[in-house]
Parts: structure tokens; sequence; C-alpha cells
């Protein structure tokens, strides 16, 4: 496989004589946010981290995808947390597509760098630090963890994708392929977060139609998107969020490689709602 590119945002504002027609929209089945709309002006501030911005790209939302929350963080030099995480029953998984990102757990540091990853579970006591001289960039996946009765919580992970071969999916010659950071059949893993690569040209041939919630964020390259009814243009550093069941497939444009980030939450039954009656 050719080098590996991950876009990052750098934040700013758009010149005053830019047009405001832009490739932005939220619709019932999915949400498209282009790269341009990563702004200063829409950056977060949260608790406890030290000279650090977010951008929010996607949270739980009634009526829409409920089950996990993805930001893009940014840390100066010097900066981060020794309390990132407030909630103690989220998991968290981390990809940085910028700089160098420090991650402490259990007495033992992880220097992550562009590709990678790192699966934190939940209550666990991580740090993160940026303790190189330029910015860190990463994503970062919370979601609440469902806990089964008989399974144990994952042990945390720290890879790079640079280390793992993709898997081709069945009939593609590689065209179109899958870079996993945990094993599928591992049922502690409530969530999943993987690389798709598209070869200029390969297609996912069908509309996936499922009741996993995604999030993707375009790490390089450019697609036609099948997003419910539609199809949009997505280029790297775009966003699409994507509520149960939404409708997709895609084209890859070419000339080099389409790559995302792909979120999905897997591996649990549905949680029934209402007053329903449940005989022994």
């Amino acid at each position: 496989m050719a080098d590996r590119t991950y876009y990052a945002p750098t934040g700013g504002l758009p010149p005053q004589t830019q047009l405001l027609t832009g490739r932005a929209v939220f619709t019932e089945a999915y949400a498209v946010i282009p790269k341009g709309v990563m702004s200063d002006i829409v950056a977060s501030l949260l608790p406890f981290w030290d000279n650090t911005r977010a951008w929010v790209l996607s949270r739980p939302l009634s009526g829409f995808a409920e089950t996990f929350s993805q930001y893009i963080m940014e840390i100066a030099p010097g900066g981060g947390s020794d309390r990132p995480e407030p909630d103690a029953g989220a998991e968290g998984a981390l990809f940085v597509v910028e700089g160098e990102l420090t991650i402490a757990l259990d007495g033992k540091k992880h220097v992550l760098q562009p590709g990678g990853f790192a699966f934190l579970p939940p209550a666990s006591k991580w740090t993160a630090r940026n303790e190189s001289g330029t910015p860190v960039r990463f994503h970062w996946v919370r979601k609440a963890y469902d806990y089964v009765d008989g399974i144990d919580v994952p042990e945390a992970i720290f890879a790079n994708e640079k280390a793992i071969a993709p898997s081709p999916m069945p009939g593609t010659e590689g065209k179109w392929a899958t870079t996993r950071f945990v094993d599928p059949a591992d049922l502690r893993h409530d969530m999943h977060l993987t690389i798709v690569t598209l070869e200029p040209g390969a297609v996912i041939p069908f509309a996936e139609t499922h009741v996993m919630e995604h999030g993707l964020y375009v790490l390089e390259g450019k697609a036609v998107y099948r997003l419910n009814q539609d199809w949009v243009e997505v280029e790297a550093g775009d966003y699409m969020w994507l509520r149960a069941f939404c409708p997709q497939a895609c084209y890859a444009g070419g000339p080099g490689n389409f790559r995302y980030l792909l979120y999905k939450d897997v591996n649990r039954h549905m949680k029934l709602g209402g007053a329903a009656v449940r005989r022994p």
C-alpha cells in the first residue's frame, strides 16, 4: 500500500470574500460536515484540558444517532489533561492524525504518532499529554460501555495502523479493504473503530442498510457517497454522521486511495423499551 496520509484540521476563519455556498447538510438520516466547517468559531474548550481545543463532530442525539460522540482534539505543546474522561462508564478510542500524543496508563507511557490507535476501557486512569514541540491532533470517540454478565471488560490496546495488514473484502482483489484494531469475534468489544480503504474506481456495490450507527471521517482522497436517497461528494477532512438503517454505498473517485476512519456499534442485544411483560 502507498504511503498513508491523514487530514487534520487547523481551524482559522474563511475570508470575507468567500461565497456562502457549501456542502454541509443535516437530514433525518444523515449529516455531512465538510472540512471547512471546522473553524475557530465552532471549537470548544473542555474541563481539565490545558492548551487544548476540540471540534465536536457528533454527540448522542435523540431520534438520530444515540450511541457515541466523536471529537477532533488539538493539543498545543505542553498541553493535555491528567483527568481527561469525566465519565467512569465511558470507553474511549483515540486515533492520531498529526503530531505526537503521549498516553500514560497504569504507570506506562505510550507515544502515539500519526496512524496511532488506543482503546481505553471504562474506568481507566489514563492521561493525555503533548510532550513534543508541535501541535498534536487526534480523534477521540467516546461511548458508554455496555456491560454484559459473564463477559469481561476488554483490556487497553495501543497500536499503529501502519503495522497492521488490511483485510481485503471477499471477491474484491484487495481493492476494498478494512484495517482492524480489534478482533471482530471478540465479544468483549461493543464498538469498533476501523479504517476502510477503497482504491481508485473501487465501489461499495450495494446500499448497506443496517442497525449500526456510523461516524465516517475522510482521512485521504475523495469519493461520491450514497447516503439515504442522495449522492454527495466528499473529500479528505469531511465527516459523515449516519443514524441506524441509513442506506449507504460509495464510488471511490481517485486519483489516489479513498480512506476513512469508521465508527460502528456492535455485538450487543437491542435495548427494548416500553412496559413489555416478561414471563419466567
